[in-house]
């Protein structure tokens, strides 16, 4: 069964640090660009960062620039995302993705995309 499968979400206090880690079974994350991404109530999907499959370049929305990284294990076949200095409006439902590219996550070319994990940041 092809899968993603992210989990690390939780409640986390304001500047504290959460890490999410996106698992696959039945695919090979090193063969794709994978994305994260977030929705809160009410508000649009938004894409956050991409880690690229063949050259591990990664890219970041700018509201989460210089606080979230995404790397990846490849023996371990999992995609993780650090983010440090929460933000109580970091609080969403976050979504792994896997695509072609960078570019196919922003045009919604996605191949699998995962369940989700909630995040909420409050003190």
């Amino acid at each position: 069964q092809l899968q993603l499968v992210e989990s690390g979400g939780g409640l986390a206090q304001p500047g504290g640090s959460l890490r999410l880690s996106c698992a696959a079974s039945g695919l090979i994350l090193e063969d794709y660009a994978i994305g994260w991404f977030r929705q809160a109530p009410g508000k649009e999907r938004e894409g956050l960062s991409c880690i690229m499959g063949s050259t591990d370049s990664t890219y970041y929305a700018d509201s989460v620039k210089g606080r979230f990284t995404t790397s990846r294990d490849n023996a371990k076949n999992t995609v993780y995302l650090q983010m440090n200095s929460l933000k109580p409006e970091d609080t969403a439902v976050y979504y792994c993705a896997a695509a072609g590219t960078c570019i196919s996550l922003v045009t919604n070319e996605i191949d699998y995309w995962g369940q989700g994990t909630q995040v909420a940041v409050s003190s």
